[in-house]
């Protein structure tokens, strides 16, 4: 019998299919609570919202100045653009919750003071997903 040896390198008929996941787009990744994401595609996207989003108060701030007159009208503006950032926010959280096999709806967790924030940071920041195809689609690494 000629077994292959277990030291060898494996050809590419030795492996199995790759489906892959199909790569998405800016837009999916920001605004859709459909599909996974890695973690390294979550903490990007995070960090690059977060700090849009401070550039942006920054700039309205020195543009609007700090008198009396426009501090209404720079919190007005302040929460109308927050609101594009809890909608990231919570798409990127549900497609890692995904990731993790878990329903979006563990994004709720986070309403638990302390402890909700800190297993959510676990689950959805640190731990890698689901290996190979899970309920809500093809591994994404």
């Amino acid at each position: 019998m000629n077994t292959p040896s277990p030291y060898q390198t494996p050809n590419a008929a030795s492996l199995p299919p790759q489906g892959g996941a199909t790569a998405l787009t800016p837009k999916q990744i920001l605004f859709s609570f459909q599909g996974r994401i890695p973690r390294r595609t979550y903490w990007l996207w995070a960090i690059l919202s977060a700090v849009a989003f401070m550039v942006v108060i920054g700039i309205l701030g020195a543009i609007l100045g700090q008198s009396e007159k426009t501090q209404g009208i720079f919190g007005v503006l302040a929460i109308i653009l927050y609101i594009p950032l809890i909608w990231c926010s919570l798409a990127l959280q549900i497609k890692r919750w995904h990731d993790r096999d878990k329903p979006g709806t563990w994004v709720l967790i986070n309403l638990i003071p302390l402890v909700g924030g800190i297993w959510a940071f676990v689950e959805v920041g640190c731990l890698r997903g689901t290996f190979g195809p899970n309920n809500y689609g093809e591994d994404p690494t």
